[in-house]
């Protein structure tokens, strides 16, 4: 039996302390769901939230961001639609990918609070209710921290942390530890984040950053329903990428120092042969050493002109100003203007 004022998981608060309790009903509540290949999974995931926001009693919508499925999602979401009011579907011309489906939802969201939740039901929809109920504390962000992963191989679960606690390390930004973009955001969190136009997105990075109340809930994260992941190992070095080159410039500093650590070693080095040469008979040997220190001195230099490459890249990006998506159709949108790009 669902009980959905289970308070057994114990909160972790962040550094933003002593929230106002709010007074004022939460009127609307907005579900952001980017959905990429899911069509097994649409009616139960529905099914569940219908049940859960049924018990909470609070308006809602459901906002499904369709990000170029090539199975049967787009045919479950109209189908929904046509059938339930409240589900609406944002229909990109082609995969954007994840973050930019979340940017996109959250721009078409009209709710007081605003949920970003996954399609894959790892993510719990009974959490919602807690949410909430650390909403109407006062807190502005409530996100999800994964105590646990359920059915995820040994090097999903490492890598996973790894990439988390190096997150942590490079940025300046406290980027709270093992949470997904699962959370409550509220309205005055949401009008930040959409007045932000940065092309490579890192969403949970953003909330951060954007500051306001925040507090962390742990809970065990699911195995997923169907499909597969859609975050390879290729697309997670891509996102990790993304979330440091967004958030820090110290793989360019540290770049620097490698420069002139081994600009130091190698006058060392010089100055060493000189004196050899002049006053010792040792014989210098040659070709062995200098391959050695072309191939390791041509590969740290290929490596540091990656690191500014990435940078440059995503400069590049940023001036070029294109939309950070386009929009094939919107169901269920009738009440609102109608925006097809952004």
């Amino acid at each position: 039996m669902l009980n959905l004022s289970d308070n057994s998981l114990e909160s972790i608060q962040s550094e933003h302390q002593h929230p106002h309790k709010r007074t004022q009903e939460l009127l609307l509540l907005s579900i952001v769901i980017p959905t990429y290949n899911e069509e097994k999974v649409i009616a139960v995931l529905y099914t569940r939230l219908y049940e859960v926001l049924t018990q909470i009693g609070v308006p809602y919508e459901l906002i499904f961001v369709n990000d170029g499925s090539r199975d049967g999602t787009l045919r479950e979401l109209t189908k929904l639609a046509s059938e339930h009011s409240e589900v609406r579907i944002v229909d990109f011309s082609r995969n954007f990918g994840h973050q930019i489906a979340v940017t996109a939802g959250l721009d078409h969201a009209q709710g007081d609070a605003v949920v970003i939740m996954d399609a894959d039901l790892q993510d719990s929809p009974y959490l919602i209710h807690q949410f909430i109920e650390k909403w109407r504390q006062g807190y502005d962000v409530v996100y999800a921290v994964r105590k646990e992963r359920k059915g995820e191989t040994a090097f999903k679960r490492a890598s996973a942390k790894l990439f988390y606690r190096t997150i942590q390390r490079l940025t300046d930004v406290n980027i709270p530890l093992d949470t997904g973009d699962f959370r409550l955001i509220n309205r005055n969190v949401v009008d930040s984040l959409t007045s932000i136009h940065e092309r490579h997105r890192f969403i949970r990075g953003l909330v951060a950053w954007a500051g306001f109340s925040q507090i962390g809930i742990p809970y065990v994260r699911d195995e997923r329903y169907a499909g597969e992941t859609k975050y390879p190992l290729r697309k997670m070095i891509k996102f990790a990428l993304d979330g440091i080159t967004s958030f820090s410039y110290k793989p360019l500093q540290w770049a620097t120092k490698v420069g002139f650590t081994v600009a130091i070693l190698g006058f060392i080095d010089a100055i060493m042969i000189i004196y050899e040469k002049l006053f010792t008979s040792v014989t210098i040997q040659g070709w062995s050493s200098i391959m050695i220190a072309v191939l390791v001195l041509g590969g740290m230099q290929l490596i540091m002109l990656g690191i500014v490459g990435e940078y440059i890249g995503r400069i590049y990006d940023e001036v070029r100003a294109r939309p950070l998506y386009l929009i094939q159709d919107l169901y269920n949108f009738e009440d609102r203007h109608r925006e097809f790009c952004k």
